[in-house]
């Protein structure tokens, strides 16, 4: 993990397209904004993650019912 430090204002580049600029700096919360491509994705992790747990369970929901129904076939 590479580790900055940036002011209010300041900005870090991801690649030639992404820009990530601190916005502002209160107590404990940074805000940040992200200058992205459309193409690409952004997402806070805990979205993101809840996001690949529902691609997780809908491919296995689709396998589990194939085989219900296999089963139910040979009943």
């Amino acid at each position: 993990m590479l580790v900055l430090t940036r002011k209010t204002n300041q900005s870090i580049m991801i690649g030639d397209e992404i820009e990530v600029s601190v916005l502002a700096v209160s107590g404990d919360k940074v805000r940040v904004g992200i200058s992205a491509p459309r193409d690409v994705p952004v997402f806070r992790k805990e979205v993101y993650l809840a996001i690949q747990e529902e691609r997780v369970s809908a491919q296995a929901k689709p396998a589990a019912e194939q085989a219900a129904d296999r089963a139910a076939k040979t009943s």
